[in-house]
């Protein structure tokens, strides 16, 4: 295997990385552990950590966290249990300080084995990942890449980024996740995910993300394609009071602005909504029933508009369309088809603004 101008074999390689993801969850540790003691101080116990830390201590921490027993995690890890309480005492010895505490319910981690057990799940992914990645390139394929992203960021963002990126790849193990921007933060966290297509703010704390905004997700109210034309071009939200909607769960940004755009019309939410996340079971009760209205990312609708299968409502919305981007992990280490990635995406930025601004106008003229 060659990396830059240096020969290396695929064990060394290996190894190596091992090695350096290891170091970092030591710093990350001591840091976590020891946020007022002296440099000294924590240099001594890094230096405890590098000598002594294995990773089957960091096994039986995430099979502690799934079982809530040492007995049922240590048979998990075909261990004995006083083996596996001696790994545990070693890691809480080494660390100066409990990770769990023992209850009713189970051995459940406190505030600082909660920490620990986030960051060996990264090393795990992270190892895990690594091994993918040295079997692939060992069989002459060319590694993976995880994304995960907003609906309204798929057609004309995500999707022109990754044929790009697999047109020059072709060997490129591709995964792609769509779901709501909260739950992706949990799979990037977890190092499931290498980035987002999404919002960061809806993270508890933003700050350990980096985010690069791309571009903004318009919206646009929309029925079937079998719906009557209504009798004026302006239509307003409260010629619609006759609808039932198809809307987003209450925990979604999108129903918090469906709501705000009911308020800002004086009418009040809907009693009897339909409520999904779907978009395909958005769609197809849109088709079935002209009786129904929903709200959907402007790209997404006209998918379905050039099909035939829905007609935009010529509502203008009083509020912004939201801000998307470009949301990775502050300290995570990207692979070089993430960066390449990335690249493309932040390269259609002006293309995407000039596409919204266009899209905007088809769902103001499209309805009839």
């Amino acid at each position: 295997m060659r990396r830059g101008s240096l020969n290396v074999s695929v064990a060394d390689y290996t190894a190596r990385c091992v090695a350096g993801i290891l170091n970092c969850f030591h710093l990350v540790i001591a840091f976590a552990t020891h946020p007022a003691t002296a440099r000294q101080f924590m240099k001594d116990t890094l230096n405890v950590l590098l000598s002594r830390l294995r990773m089957k201590q960091l096994q039986l921490l995430i099979a502690l966290d799934d079982h809530k027993s040492l007995h049922k995690a240590a048979g998990a890890m075909s261990m004995t249990q006083s083996a596996a309480s001696k790994a545990l005492q070693e890691l809480e010895s080494m660390l100066e300080a409990p990770l769990f505490e023992r209850s009713k319910s189970g051995m459940i981690p406190n505030q600082l084995g909660h920490c620990v057990i986030r960051y060996a799940r990264l090393v795990a992914t992270d190892l895990t990942a690594l091994c993918q990645d040295v079997a692939e390139i060992r069989s002459g394929r060319g590694g993976r890449l995880a994304i995960g992203a907003i609906m309204g960021a798929i057609p004309e963002c995500v999707v022109p980024a990754l044929n790009d990126l697999h047109a020059g790849q072709p060997g490129l193990s591709i995964e792609v996740m769509e779901d709501t921007s909260a739950r992706m933060l949990l799979q990037l966290d977890e190092g499931r995910l290498d980035l987002v297509i999404g919002r960061a703010a809806v993270a508890a704390d933003p700050s350990k993300y980096h985010y690069r905004p791309l571009g903004d997700e318009p919206l646009s109210v929309v029925v079937g394609y079998g719906h009557p034309p209504l009798p004026r071009k302006e239509v307003k939200l409260r010629d619609l009071a006759g609808h039932r909607w198809v809307m987003y769960p209450s925990h979604m940004p999108l129903h918090a602005l469906l709501e705000r755009e009911m308020d800002l019309a004086g009418l009040e939410m809907p009693d009897n909504p339909i409520s999904t996340a779907s978009t395909f079971v958005t769609v197809a009760l849109l088709q079935s029933s002209v009786d129904l209205v929903s709200l959907l990312p402007t790209a997404i609708a006209e998918l379905f508009v050039r099909q035939k299968m829905l007609r935009f409502v010529p509502v203008k919305l009083k509020s912004p369309s939201q801000t998307f981007g470009i949301v990775t992990r502050k300290g995570g280490v990207l692979s070089p088809p993430a960066e390449q990635f990335i690249e493309l995406l932040r390269g259609r930025t002006g293309q995407m603004e000039g596409q919204a601004a266009s899209a905007q106008k088809k769902s103001e003229s499209a309805f009839f």
